[in-house]
C-alpha cells in the first residue's frame, strides 16, 4: 500500500496506509510539503479489515500549500467522493477558453529536459519574433504554447555538448529544420511570466504535433493526449506506486534539492493521482533527457510508473554513493582536525610540564647527541664549525629558507664518522684463503694484496693506497675489490664514474644552491659509517668532460696520497681525512686514463684467463652457481670436460669469463626445461579414462579388487566369477578403468583422507624419481643443441704457411689474438717498386709498413745482392679482417718477414709466430701485452714465439701453465729473426 512521506523538517510518518491505526474523525494537520503533495492521491479506496472507514486525501481550495484535511467517515458513497473531488482545486488560474480548446500553438524548443505537467520551467528565448508572439498571446488572454524537447544533433554525443553550444544550435534552426529536430510529444505550457528573454512555463497536459501551420515563428497543430484507461484498484498498479513513493521517501531523507522540488510542486498542483505520481518522480529525478522524454511519451499509466520506478531507484543509488563519499571526506577531514588539535594540546601540555622544548632546541639536542660518541675523535676545526652552526640555528626562524640549509648542513656534519675506524684484520693466511676462494689464478694481483696486508701488519696500521686494476671486461676486477675488502675486514663502497661529466659528483655542490648535496666520498663515509673503507671507483678510464668541468682533474685531489688527508668538499667546506681510505680503481684501457691521474695510481694488470684457468673457474664456480640458481641437482646433469673445453675454445675466447657464464646459464636453462617437460610427460593422466600402472601396482590392485569382490558377492557365485574375470582382464591389459576404481573406493582399507594423502605423496615421489632418473649429458656431440653453432673457428687459417704470409701476435681489449700479415706481388717491371696497404691500418701500422719495406730491401740486398725484387715489384700488403680497425707498434718484425718471404720465395718456418717493432737500423723494440699474446699463441697451437729481449722478464713472470709447451726466442736484432724464420734448409722440409 501507499507509504506516507515526509520532509526532513517534519516528523516522518513511519506507517503504511494499510497498517495505520484508526484515524480520528476530526481534522488532522500535516505540515510536510511532500506529504501535502502525495496525500492528495485521489480515487484510492484503501480497504483493510483493520481500518474500517475509508480515507480521502485532498488539499483545500486555496491551493497555497496550507493545511490538508483527512476526512474519515463510517460509510462513504460515490457522491461523497465526487464532492471531495470538486472541492479539490489547483493553483493554476483557470482561463477562458479552456486549455483543451487550443489546437494550434507556438512550438517552443527545450534543449535540456522535457517539461512535465504541473512543473515550472524557465527558458531563454533568443528569437525576437517568437518572443513577441508569446507576449501577444498573453495579451489576447491565450497564454499557452507547446514545449517540445529538442533532439540531439545527428553524429554528436549529447554528453559532450555544452549548454551554450545547444543554445547556439537552437537559435540557428528555423521552420521545417526546427520541426524535424523536435520530438513529436510535448507539453501544453502556460506562460506564467515573461521578463526580458526569460519565459516561465508551467506544464499542463501532453500534446502531439500533427501538422505544420507557420514556419516563423514555428506554429503547429496538435492533438491533446489522454492517458489510457486503467483500473485504479489494480493491485499491480498500487504496488508499483507504493514502491515509487517508498523510494522517493528514502531519497528525500538525503537530498535537500528534492525537497525543494516537492515544495514547488505542491504549490501548483492539487490533482495528485497515479499518472501525476509517475510524472512527479520522473521530473525531479536526475535522469537524462531521453529517459525523461520516454516517460512523457508513455500513455500507459502502469508502464509509466515502471519507467519512473527505474529512474528513482537509480537516483536512490546515486544518493547512497553521494552519501558515502561525503561521509568518507567528512571522516577524513574531522580525523585530521582532531589529530591536529590533539598534537597542539600535547605540545602545550609538554611545554607546561617542561617535558619538551620547541623544534629548534630539539634539533640542536639531536645533533649534539649524535656527535657525542665521536666528540673526542672529531677534529677541533670541525667541532668549532658545528658549534657555530648550532648557535646560528637557534637564531633563525623555523620558516626561513636559511633554517633548512643550516639544518641539512648540520645533519651531514654530525652524521660523518669523524675518527671512527674499523678494526682491520692483518692475517695474511686468512686473506690468502679468502682470495683463493673468490678467484682462481691472478697470482700477481693476490701477491700485491698480500704485500699490502703484510706492510700494514708490520706498521700496525695501514696507509691508504690507490690501486688500479686494468684488464679486459669480465676478468673479475670489481669482484677482486670486494674480496680485498672482505680480506681486510673493511667496509666496501662502490661507485662508477663511467660517463661522469659533473665535477659536483666528486667535489659536491655549494650550499647556496637549491638541492645541494655533498660529493660521492662524503656520501660514502656516511653510508659505511667508518673513516677507512675500501672504495671501488669503477670505469675510471671512461670519465667524461662536459660543461660542468673536468671530473678527471677533480679526481686528482681525491686520489693523491699526499693531498687527500685534507680533502675539501664544496658542500661541507671543512677538510676531511681520506688518507686511511683504500682506493681501488678499475679500467679496461690504461691509455685512456689522463696521465696526471694515472701517475697517482699503482697499476696492476689483469691479462685474463688461459683455457686451463677458465676450465677451473667454470667447473668450480660458474657451473655450481648456475646449477643452484636453476634448481637442478648435481645428479641430474653432467657436463663433460670436453664440452666445457669446446665451449671455451669455440664460443668464449675472450679474456674474461662473463660470456662463458652466460653460455653456461643458457645450457642449464635448456636442461631445466627438458627435465620439467620429461617430468610432466611421465605424470599419470588424472582426468583420463584409464590410468597406466606398473606391474607390481597392477598385481596389488588386482588382489585388492578380488578381495573386495569376494566380500561383496560371496552369496552370489556368478557375480563373483564375472568380477574376477573382469579384474584379470584389466590386469592383462595393464590398465584399470576409472569407474572400477571409483566403485572400489567405497571400501578402502584406510580412511579416505589418509589414502588420498598417501596417493598424493606417492605421486610426488614418483614424479621426483622420474625427473631424477633422467640424467642429462652434455658433451661435444650435442653442445650445439644447447648453445647453437660455434662462434669462433680455428685462428690458424693455414695448415702450411704460404710464401709471403706470417703470423703475428696482437693485443686487443678482449685479450690477445693472432694476426696474419699477407704480402703478394701485384705487378712487376723495371722501376715498378711500390707498396699498397689494406686492412684498416692505423697511422702507426702504416708507418711500420713503410719502415719494414725499407729494412726488407736492405736485408735482401745483403743476403741476395743480385735479386732486384723490391726495385721492380709493386707489392700489396693486407691484414685480414678488414672490418676491424688495427693499429699499434708491434707489427714491424712480422711485416719485414712477410716481405722477405715473398722476395726469396721461401715460406716461414712452420708453427712460428712473432711480435715486435723494428727500427730502420734493424733493432727490435719492446712490446706490451706479453701474457695476452702468449695466450693467443697457445690457442692457435703455435710452438715457437719470437719476443724482443726487453720483454724477457715479463715472460719469466708468467705462470708456468701459461708458458707450458712453448719455445720462446728473445731477439735484439732482426738478423736473429731472419735466421729463426727463414734461415733454414728448405730441402730438409718445413
Amino acid at each position: 500500500m501507499l507509504k506516507l512521506l515526509c520532509s526532513s523538517s517534519s516528523s516522518c510518518l513511519n506507517t503504511k496506509l494499510h497498517t495505520l491505526p484508526a484515524l480520528r474523525s476530526g481534522p488532522t494537520e500535516f505540515t510536510s510539503p511532500l506529504l501535502k503533495a502525495l496525500s492528495s492521491l485521489r480515487g484510492l479506496t484503501l480497504r483493510s479489515p483493520n481500518l474500517g472507514p475509508r480515507a480521502f486525501f485532498c488539499s483545500d481550495s486555496s491551493g497555497d500549500g496550507s493545511d490538508q484535511v483527512v476526512h474519515v467517515e463510517g460509510k462513504a458513497t460515490d457522491s461523497d467522493a465526487e464532492e471531495v473531488e470538486s472541492k479539490s482545486s489547483s493553483a493554476i488560474v483557470p482561463t477562458n477558453p479552456r486549455p483543451e480548446d487550443y489546437l494550434t500553438v507556438l512550438a517552443l524548443p527545450l534543449p535540456h529536459r522535457p517539461l512535465f505537467p504541473g512543473f515550472y520551467m524557465p527558458i531563454s528565448i533568443k528569437d525576437r519574433k517568437l518572443l513577441a508572439a508569446l507576449q501577444e498571446s498573453r495579451k489576447r488572454q491565450a497564454p499557452y504554447a507547446g514545449a517540445f524537447l529538442l533532439k540531439d544533433e545527428p553524429g554528436t554525443d549529447p554528453s559532450l555538448v555544452s549548454g551554450s553550444e545547444s543554445e547556439k544550435n537552437i537559435s540557428g534552426l528555423k521552420g521545417k529544420d526546427l520541426l524535424d529536430r523536435l520530438h513529436e510529444v510535448g507539453t501544453l505550457a502556460q506562460i506564467s511570466s515573461i521578463q526580458g528573454d526569460q519565459v516561465i512555463l508551467i506544464g499542463h497536459r501532453r500534446l502531439r504535433i500533427t501538422e505544420l501551420v507557420n514556419e516563423d515563428p514555428l506554429t503547429v497543430k496538435v492533438d491533446h493526449l489522454k492517458d489510457k484507461p486503467y483500473n485504479k484498484d489494480d493491485d499491480v498498479i498500487k504496488a508499483t506506486s507504493f514502491e515509487v513513493i517508498s523510494t522517493l521517501r528514502d531519497v528525500l531523507k538525503t537530498s535537500s534539492l528534492w525537497r525543494d522540488h516537492v515544495q514547488t510542486y505542491t504549490q501548483h498542483i492539487g490533482d495528485f493521482n497515479f499518472p501525476r505520481l509517475a510524472d512527479f518522480g520522473a521530473a525531479i529525478s536526475g535522469a537524462n533527457k531521453l529517459q525523461c522524454q520516454q516517460v512523457l511519451e508513455e500513455l500507459d499509466v502502469y508502464k509509466r510508473l515502471k519507467l519512473t520506478l527505474e529512474l528513482v531507484k537509480k537516483e536512490m543509488e546515486i544518493s547512497k554513493i553521494q552519501e558515502s563519499i561525503a561521509k568518507a571526506i567528512e571522516e577524513k577531514i574531522s580525523g585530521e582536525q582532531r589529530r591536529y588539535l590533539l598534537n597542539e594540546q600535547l605540545k602545550a601540555i609538554k611545554k607546561e610540564l617542561g617535558l619538551e622544548t620547541d623544534d629548534k632546541t630539539a634539533l640542536s639536542a639531536k645533533f649534539r647527541e649524535r656527535l657525542e660518541p665521536n666528540r673526542e675523535k672529531c677534529p677541533p676545526h670541525v667541532l668549532q664549525v658545528i658549534e657555530e652552526e648550532l648557535t646560528k640555528l637557534q637564531l633563525l626562524e623555523a620558516s626561513s629558507s636559511e633554517f633548512n640549509v643550516t639544518r641539512n648542513y648540520l645533519d651531514w656534519l654530525t652524521a660523518l664518522p669523524w675518527g671512527n675506524y674499523s678494526d682491520e684484520n692483518f692475517d695474511v693466511l686468512r686473506a690468502h684463503k679468502i682470495l683463493d676462494e673468490d678467484h682462481y689464478g691472478l697470482a700477481d694481483v693476490k701477491e700485491r694484496i698480500l704485500e699490502f696486508i703484510a706492510v700494514g701488519k708490520l706498521r700496525g696500521t695501514s696507509q691508504g693506497k690507490i690501486i688500479c686494476l686494468s684488464g679486459p671486461p669480465g676478468v673479475g676486477k670489481t669482484s677482486i675489490g670486494r674480496s680485498i675488502a672482505r680480506a681486510l675486514n673493511r667496509k666496501f663502497f662502490r661507485f662508477s664514474v663511467g660517463g661522469l661529466s659533473d665535477v659536483a659528483e666528486i667535489k659536491g655542490h655549494r650550499r647556496t644552491y637549491i638541492g645541494a648535496m655533498p660529493g660521492k666520498m662524503v656520501q660514502c663515509l656516511k653510508h659505511v659509517g667508518t673513516a677507512n673503507p675500501l672504495v671501488l671507483i669503477d670505469e675510471v678510464d671512461k670519465l667524461g668532460r662536459g660543461h660542468s668541468g673536468d671530473p678527471a682533474s677533480a679526481m686528482l685531489e681525491l686520489l693523491d696520497p699526499e693531498q687527500n688527508a685534507n680533502f675539501l668538499d664544496h658542500y661541507l667546506d671543512v677538510p676531511i681525512d681520506l688518507s686511511k681510505v683504500l682506493f681501488v680503481c678499475t679500467a679496461n684501457v690504461v691509455e685512456m686514463i689522463p696521465n696526471p691521474l694515472l701517475d697517482r695510481m699503482e697499476v696492476i694488470a689483469i691479462a685474463g684467463y688461459i683455457t686451463d684457468e677458465k676450465m677451473h673457474i667454470a667447473r668450480d664456480f660458474l657451473e655450481k652457481t648456475t646449477r643452484e640458481a636453476c634448481g637442478i641437482k648435481p645428479e641430474q646433469v653432467e657436463v663433460t670436460d670436453a664440452a666445457l673445453l669446446a665451449l671455451i675454445e669455440n664460443y668464449c675466447r675472450e679474456a674474461g669469463v662473463r660470456n662463458l657464464q652466460k653460455h653456461i646459464e643458457k645450457i642449464y636453462r635448456k636442461i631445466a626445461l627438458k627435465l620439467v617437460r620429461q617430468g610432466e610427460s611421465n605424470e599419470p593422466a588424472i582426468t583420463g579414462v584409464q590410468v597406466v600402472e606398473s606391474e607390481e601396482a597392477q598385481v596389488e590392485r588386482a588382489e585388492g579388487l578380488s578381495e573386495v569382490g569376494g566380500s561383496e558377492t560371496r552369496s552370489d557365485p556368478v557375480e563373483d566369477n564375472s568380477h574376477e574375470q573382469a579384474t584379470e582382464t584389466f590386469v592383462e591389459a595393464g590398465t584399470v578403468p576409472m569407474d572400477v576404481l571409483d566403485d572400489q573406493s567405497q571400501y578402502p582399507a584406510d580412511p579416505p583422507s589418509d589414502s588420498k594423502d598417501v596417493r598424493e605423496t606417492k605421486k610426488m615421489e614418483e614424479r621426483e624419481a622420474t625427473i631424477t632418473s633422467e640424467k642429462v649429458l652434455v658433451d661435444p656431440s650435442n653442445l650445439t643443441d644447447f648453445v647453437g653453432k660455434p662462434v669462433f673457428h680455428a685462428e690458424r687459417i693455414y695448415g702450411r704457411t704460404p710464401v709471403g704470409v706470417v703470423m703475428g701476435l696482437a693485443w686487443t681489449a678482449m685479450g690477445g689474438s693472432t694476426l696474419y700479415i699477407e704480402t703478394t706481388q701485384v705487378e712487376q717491371g723495371e722501376g715498378k717498386g711500390a707498396i699498397h696497404m689494406t686492412g684498416q691500418l692505423g697511422d702507426v701500422m702504416k708507418e711500420s709498413a713503410q719502415i719494414a719495406h725499407t729494412v726488407a730491401r736492405a736485408i735482401l740486398l745483403e743476403k741476395e745482392p743480385e735479386n732486384p725484387f723490391f726495385a721492380n715489384s709493386k707489392l700489396h700488403l693486407h691484414v685480414p679482417s678488414g672490418a676491424t680497425p688495427k693499429d699499434g707498434p708491434s707489427a714491424g718484425c712480422t711485416m719485414i718477414t712477410s716481405f722477405l718471404s715473398l722476395a726469396m720465395k721461401k715460406p716461414v718456418k712452420k708453427d712460428l709466430a712473432m711480435t715486435g717493432e723494428v727500427t730502420l737500423m734493424g733493432k727490435i723494440l719492446p712490446i706490451g701485452g706479453v701474457k695476452e699474446k702468449t695466450i693467443a699463441a697457445r690457442r692457435s697451437e703455435v710452438r715457437t714465439i719470437i719476443f724482443p729481449s726487453a720483454n724477457r722478464r715479463d715472460f719469466d713472470e708468467l705462470a708456468a701453465n701459461v708458458k707450458e709447451g712453448l719455445e720462446v726466442h728473445f731477439v735484439d736484432d732482426y738478423s736473429q729473426i731472419f735466421d729463426l724464420a727463414l734461415g733454414y734448409d728448405q730441402d730438409a722440409g718445413n
